[in-house]
């Protein structure tokens, strides 16, 4: 069942950003919208469309990149490095400058709609211990530093984690399959986060891998059916359906948990459509198609640029149409201001640094894999050719 394409996953990763922008959008303008206004179920769905994407990947490239090979882990990681961490960098300089201006947005705000001021420390420490955690990516694994700049980059310390595990993940699939090695992962998760409790651990943010990896493994679940020799969707998607329901990692009351719910089972329909009876089968094709053109192929390029940079922009607008016109604005009117300013502003700062930065990162992330991959070939031919037999010999 293995393609080397899935139609929807372009327009999955832009609606996750869109879905996370408008949602901060409606947090910081006061217009409650049921599911548009939660902001952390778009990081859900990013969190999934990684689990899968890493797993796709890997089934892509196993038979020339063989994960019992070092090697082979050593070029994932460069890969992943090499798109996560440049735009990050510049990005996380970029905020800590502006730290002091987006402090003073974000009180006007908080002012405005009567809620508790966010802790300065996540504006104004600009402290070589913080700056050192985010650029080495440890930062999601102290409380302390896990939320402490203007970016929303908790899950970029996540999202690092998952990779450093990554292959070993894999090799025990490798090992026990898919779904005793879910079992046994969300079991040992479910262990930690219980321990975390019970000394008093707290995350601001579910920046911990123990909090989000049943969320990896939803995504991981779907690419592991389109692997199996003998495919079984229903248990798969029925796992995946139990892991997403885990009450840990996040806000999970029950409208929250619904959501989760048909975000698993929407994924699972949009990825696996071929397989859908009648009618059912002709909706899911539909939007998977529509979802994969070159509008959202565009959108999902540029979603990580979008994610990182809209808070930077959202903080500001939103500070200033409050001072301009405070409650003279009924919500939803505020809303539309700040979204028609904010959306086509991040977008096209998005696309500027995704030629700029992005393109390039990637581009050297593969050199530097070619090169590695080149001098494996170097040090291992002479070995070889010193323990063939010489000419003429037997």
């Amino acid at each position: 069942m293995t393609r080397s394409r899935v139609e929807c996953l372009d327009g999955l990763r832009a609606l996750a950003a869109m879905w996370v922008l408008v949602g901060h959008c409606l947090l910081l303008t006061g217009w409650r919208v049921p599911i548009l206004g939660e902001p952390d179920l778009g990081v859900d769905l990013f969190i999934m469309l990684s689990g899968f994407l890493m797993v796709f990947h890997y089934q892509l490239r196993q038979d020339k990149e063989p994960w019992q090979r070092p090697e082979t882990w050593l070029k994932f990681w460069t890969r992943r490095y090499f798109r996560i961490a440049p735009l990050f960098y510049v990005m996380l300089f970029l905020a800590l400058a502006l730290g002091p201006y987006l402090y003073e947005s974000r009180t006007v705000i908080d002012d405005f709609l009567l809620r508790s001021h966010q802790a300065p420390e996540r504006y104004l420490d600009s402290g070589l211990k913080n700056i050192v955690a985010h650029l080495l990516f440890l930062f999601g694994l102290l409380p302390n530093f896990a939320y402490r700049t203007p970016l929303p980059d908790w899950s970029l310390g996540l999202e690092m984690q998952f990779y450093a595990v990554f292959p070993a993940v894999m090799l025990l699939v490798r090992r026990l399959g898919w779904i005793r090695s879910a079992v046994l992962i969300a079991a040992v998760g479910g262990l930690v986060v219980f321990a975390m409790g019970q000394m008093s651990v707290h995350f601001p943010m579910p920046s911990f891998l123990a909090l989000k990896m049943q969320v990896f493994l939803c995504g991981m679940l779907l690419a592991g059916v389109l692997q199996a020799s003998r495919p079984r969707p229903i248990l798969y998607l029925a796992l995946a359906m139990l892991l997403a329901a885990l009450p840990y990692g996040g806000e999970y009351g029950l409208g929250k948990l619904l959501i989760r719910e048909v975000l698993v089972m929407g994924f699972f329909a949009l990825v696996l459509y071929r397989t859908l009876p009648g009618m059912a089968g002709v909706v899911a094709a539909r939007i998977a198609t529509t979802l994969g053109n070159r509008f959202f192929h565009l959108m999902g390029e540029l979603s990580f640029s979008i994610y990182l940079i809209h808070l930077l922009v959202l903080q500001p607008v939103a500070a200033f149409v409050i001072t301009q016109y405070g409650h003279d604005l009924v919500a939803p009117l505020r809303f539309a201001i700040v979204l028609l300013i904010v959306l086509p502003t991040v977008s096209l700062l998005s696309w500027i640094t995704y030629n700029l930065i992005e393109i390039p990162s990637q581009k050297a992330g593969r050199f530097v894999v070619q090169r590695f991959g080149r001098k494996k070939m170097l040090e291992t031919t002479p070995a070889a050719a010193a323990h063939a037999p010489a000419p003429g010999r037997r």
